[in-house]
């Protein structure tokens, strides 16, 4: 039975074609849907929202971070597709003995497309997830660079949290030419005196994990009166699947309504 090393350096040892697969990952479901697997995956999240028709086709087991174990026990999964960030350590760790676990761990673009290439490997759809892998590849590399801007990217609010380095989100802020005001690792949680004492010149709001709308854009502009404050579609900037085919068409659009404000 083949080996594979995960993003954990554990070595997972596999079925030849895993037949029974479970997606704890939204961003991976939505890869597996890619890579024309669609018909070995039984489990999925409940935020597995892409692709739209597994929503009501796929067994949902729970959320990302509150599995239904006794459901994932049912559908006897030979691969599980777990990321570090978003399950529970807890969760992953008591499915580890029972169930081939492959977990990712993505802080930046070359780890997404590591990911892509060997889960395609894994799962028997190798070709495809070159291809894709390839294609994500060349897109970033015609990503046009803005002027430098400071930015800060929220994600939540009460409290207000916000992304640092060491995320894949600082990623891709970075590839647009973007200067991440916030210099802490991973999420710090910002008071309204901190978020005015960054002086960002751009201020984005993520539709993910929290759904800002325009009453939060409003209380951060009365804040920050001389930022520019924008709602951004955070798929574009966190899922580290096939989403990221159209990140860089999103980006550009992004950078023009930056730099030439209406």
């Amino acid at each position: 039975m083949p080996q594979y090393k995960d993003q954990l350096d554990r070595t997972v040892t596999l079925p030849e074609l895993p037949q029974r697969i479970i997606s704890l990952v939204p961003s991976l479901t939505e890869l597996l849907y890619d890579l024309g697997v669609g018909d070995r995956v039984v489990g999925i999240t409940k935020f597995c929202i892409h692709p739209e028709s597994w929503r009501k086709t796929k067994t949902r087991i729970g959320g990302t971070k509150q599995l239904k174990h006794d459901v994932i026990a049912s559908l006897a999964p030979d691969l599980i597709l777990a990321n570090k960030e978003e399950n529970t350590r807890e969760d992953v760790e008591t499915l580890i003995p029972h169930y081939p676990v492959w977990v990712s761990d993505i802080n930046d673009l070359s780890e997404a497309l590591e990911m892509i290439r060997t889960v395609g490997e894994a799962t028997g759809s190798l070709s495809r997830a070159v291809s894709l892998a390839d294609e994500i590849q060349t897109s970033f590399q015609s990503l046009p660079q803005t002027k430098l801007q400071r930015v800060l990217y929220l994600i939540w609010q009460n409290p207000w949290m916000t992304v640092g380095r060491d995320t894949f989100i600082d990623d891709m802020l970075q590839r647009c030419g973007y200067e991440n005001v916030v210099t802490a690792n991973r999420y710090p949680i910002l008071t309204d005196e901190e978020i005015v004492a960054l002086r960002p010149e751009v201020v984005m709001l993520s539709s993910e994990p929290f759904p800002f709308g325009d009453q939060h854009a409003e209380r951060i502009q009365t804040l920050l009166p001389d930022s520019q404050v924008l709602l951004v579609d955070g798929e574009m900037f966190s899922w580290y699947g096939s989403r990221l085919r159209l990140s860089v068409a999103y980006f550009s659009r992004l950078i023009n309504r930056i730099t030439r404000p209406s």
